[in-house]
């Protein structure tokens, strides 16, 4: 099972894949020309790491708080991609962890199922 989680709700944005039993992480400035071009951020990701994006079981997108604009593109990728490929997302926050010791973005998986985060659910936090 492949998981992809994406955070670009912060100073950068984050990928990592969790492929099998290996964890692989890219990070990119968290800028307009990156939000722009997150498709091909997430794709260029994939390739290098030998995987198509119809190989992802699930993804995980961070829901803030953090920047608007991070955000919302984020958000609007995963959902089209979950329009365009069925699958499912979680949308997490690091506050939804905050009473936990393991929040690292390798256990963001294990935690969603832990707390029952919906999946296909959004709802953003944003930071004015």
């Amino acid at each position: 099972m492949n998981k992809l989680i994406i955070d670009a709700a912060n100073k950068k944005i984050f990928l990592i894949l969790i492929k099998d039993k290996n964890i692989y992480s890219a990070s990119h400035e968290n800028s307009k020309t990156n939000y722009e071009k997150l498709t091909i951020l997430i794709n260029d990701f994939l390739k290098k790491n030998d995987l198509k994006i119809n190989k992802i079981s699930k993804l995980y997108v961070n829901r803030g708080p953090g920047s608007f604009a991070g955000i919302r593109n984020s958000l609007a990728v995963v959902k089209a991609i979950y329009v365009a490929k069925k699958i499912d997302y979680y949308c997490f926050s690091f506050n939804d962890f905050d009473k936990l010791k393991d929040n690292r973005y390798e256990n963001i998986p294990n935690l969603c199922d832990r707390l029952k985060i919906k999946k296909n659910l959004i709802n953003p936090i944003y930071i004015s």
